[in-house]
């Protein structure tokens, strides 16, 4: 097969075009946020190492900012070329739109924002009470899922935009903010006194966020699916690797993964490119999500399996 075939439509529109659209969430820190003139985030670094392989800049990204409910809709009509919106990859989603989800980037499980003064100690004191939740979004279903049909559970109450579900719970209109619990984290950080909220410990879902795509390229599905799994492979080599030897593993890395896009309608250098760009997965998530960001939510379940998590990288050779 050709390099301009396995290249596929996508990645010739992109070529044209000179950019990658990617659609990211309004605004949630840690994940997609715009601030001091530039979009900041995991999901963001994710688009700009797929930047980096398929264009060789790792900047030549056009945001398209979007509210959950239109997070696939705009990528399933053709305005975005890939979705990075901490969208949870489910069985629905895929049956209902024209899309496929790439790859796992952030794995997490729906939580309870609530204020420390209230003297709320788990999801069940808040039978009754009205729940901030975002439209589009799986909280509402997960909500009536974990409480049951006969349990009495919490009032959701849903917003389009994840600024008027924080603004009604800072506000004091709901009880709690329903999200997973990544995103929790960057939410609490945009209240005025952070210190005062705090996010529950039980988690009642299972949210494996991940990329999406459109399902009629199966070459840049390919292309994406390395892309995130390049940066766990990565992040893998350097811890065997051991200490000081972080140069030599990457190059490493760079090597075995480069060789095989000729064939994935990209240069051998792409790999190299991506790994330049954004770092591992450990180097993105320290950035977005780590003590260095301000957030400081742990690993968990985004660890490498070796770690205790979920995260397994499929080999490069």
């Amino acid at each position: 097969m050709s390099a301009a075939r396995a290249a596929g439509p996508t990645l010739a529109a992109v070529r044209a075009r000179g950019a990658l659209r990617a659609v990211v969430s309004r605004g949630i820190p840690g994940l997609s946020q715009c601030a001091h003139g530039g979009w900041s985030g995991l999901d963001t670094d994710v688009a700009r190492a797929v930047a980096a392989a398929a264009l060789g800049d790792p900047g030549a990204v056009e945001w398209v900012p979007a509210d959950p409910a239109d997070r696939l809709r705009l990528l399933a009509e053709g305005a975005a070329d890939l979705t990075v919106a901490n969208t949870t990859w489910t069985l629905g989603r895929e049956a209902a739109w024209p899309v496929l989800f790439a790859a796992v980037t952030c794995y997490d499980g729906e939580g309870f924002l609530v204020r420390a003064a209230d003297g709320i100690d788990g999801p069940r004191a808040l039978a009754g009470r009205p729940v901030a939740v975002q439209a589009g979004t799986t909280s509402a279903a997960n909500l009536a899922a974990w409480y049951g049909p006969h349990a009495p559970g919490p009032l959701p109450v849903e917003f389009p935009t994840p600024a008027g579900a924080l603004a009604a719970y800072a506000g004091g209109r709901c009880a709690a903010l329903v999200l997973d619990r990544v995103a929790l984290a960057g939410q609490r950080a945009l209240l005025a006194e952070p210190g005062e909220h705090l996010i529950l410990a039980e988690t009642i879902s299972r949210e494996p966020m991940a990329a999406a795509v459109r399902e009629d390229d199966p070459g840049w599905l390919r292309l994406c699916r390395w892309v995130v799994n390049l940066l766990l492979a990565a992040e893998h080599e350097v811890a065997l690797a051991g200490p000081g030897r972080r140069a030599g593993a990457l190059e490493a890395v760079a090597r075995t993964a480069g060789r095989h896009g000729p064939a994935a309608g990209l240069d051998p250098g792409w790999a190299g490119r991506v790994l330049a760009a954004v770092g591992t997965y450990a180097d993105v998530y320290e950035r977005a999500l780590g003590p260095g960001s301000g957030l400081d939510v742990p690993r968990g379940l985004n660890a490498l399996w070796t770690g205790g998590g979920l995260h397994f990288p499929v080999p490069l050779h």
